[in-house]
């Protein structure tokens, strides 16, 4: 399923609109990515799908810093 383990995110849904202004339903999927990780606390790899969104966010905080607020919050 195309969901960010991370954030959540999901597909939303919306509509395509053509020049005579005719609408059909259409997706919009979230820019997920298969990224591996390294935790130097457990020397371990982990492999998630994360949004694009949630690289920028490990990359600015770290991985365990950015993994233990999600857990805090109850996200993951």
């Amino acid at each position: 399923m195309r969901v960010c383990d991370l954030t959540g995110k999901r597909a939303m849904v919306g509509n395509n609109v053509s020049h005579s202004n005719r609408k059909t339903k259409r997706r919009f999927y979230p820019n997920l990515q298969d990224k591996k990780f390294f935790i130097p606390e457990e020397n371990m790899w982990i492999t998630l799908r994360v949004s694009t969104k949630a690289i920028k966010t490990i990359n600015k905080n770290g991985i365990t810093a950015t993994l233990r607020k999600f857990v805090k919050n109850g996200i993951i």
